[in-house]
């Protein structure tokens, strides 16, 4: 049974990254997840929606919520997924029927990257990471910075000894040092402001290029489908 239901699954997975239309007052907007992950939605997960939704404020509107396809096809299993990697895309719920002025993105822009601070010198981010307290985010990179998109790294160092409550506990070993990457890019798409954020568990600086890498894809896939 369960080797038939995943041959389902690898059938329908294919629809599970097509592209999908979300209204914005009176702009229709195309999302999709970047190549290799699938937007949660349409599986009506209350454990997902809850993920999704501690990713980001209450005063933000989820979009897209999205985990890799390996990890959709473990949970669509009742197997537990590996949750290293995941995004999510969101629109401030005040802003939803208006269109943002340049004026009004450089707020906006201020608003969330208020508080970050500096970039350090060091590339040695684990180092670096190792010096600030635990749990906080601190700002690791400018990434791109223009008129209607700005763009940066963040790393964590995570407490030990969690107690896991989330799908995420796995990230989490007892007495061993962990670290997440993020990105968190603003841009104006069709007059609408979006935040996108993708999280990477960070192991090596093999996960800081890819984070960079699906970052600048991820930007550039939704100017895409949105060009008028």
């Amino acid at each position: 049974m369960r080797a038939w239901l995943a041959l389902l699954l690898l059938a329908a997975a294919p629809a599970w990254g097509a592209p999908f239309v979300v209204q914005l007052g009176g702009v229709r907007l195309a999302l999709d997840a970047p190549p290799g992950f699938s937007d949660t939605s349409f599986l009506g997960s209350p454990r997902l929606q809850d993920l999704g939704e501690s990713l980001t404020s209450a005063s933000n509107k989820i979009l897209l919520f999205a985990i890799s396809d390996a990890d959709l096809r473990a949970f669509t299993l009742g197997d537990r997924p590996e949750l290293r990697r995941y995004m999510v895309a969101v629109t401030p719920r005040g802003m939803t029927q208006q269109e943002i002025s340049a004026a009004q993105f450089s707020d906006f822009v201020a608003d969330s990257l208020r508080g970050l601070g500096s970039p350090p010198n060091d590339q040695n981010y684990t180092r670096y990471l190792d010096a600030q307290s635990r749990g906080k985010a601190s700002l690791l990179a400018e990434l791109r910075r223009e008129t209607t998109v700005v763009s940066v790294l963040q790393g964590t160092r995570l407490p030990q000894d969690p107690r896991p409550t989330t799908l995420l506990g796995n990230l989490f070993d007892k007495d061993v040092p962990r670290y997440v990457i993020s990105t968190t890019t603003l841009m104006i798409l069709k007059g609408k402001a979006l935040n996108l954020s993708i999280f990477s568990g960070y192991d090596s600086p093999e996960d800081i290029a890819w984070i960079k890498s699906v970052t600048e894809r991820w930007v550039e896939q939704l100017e895409r489908l949105n060009r008028q």
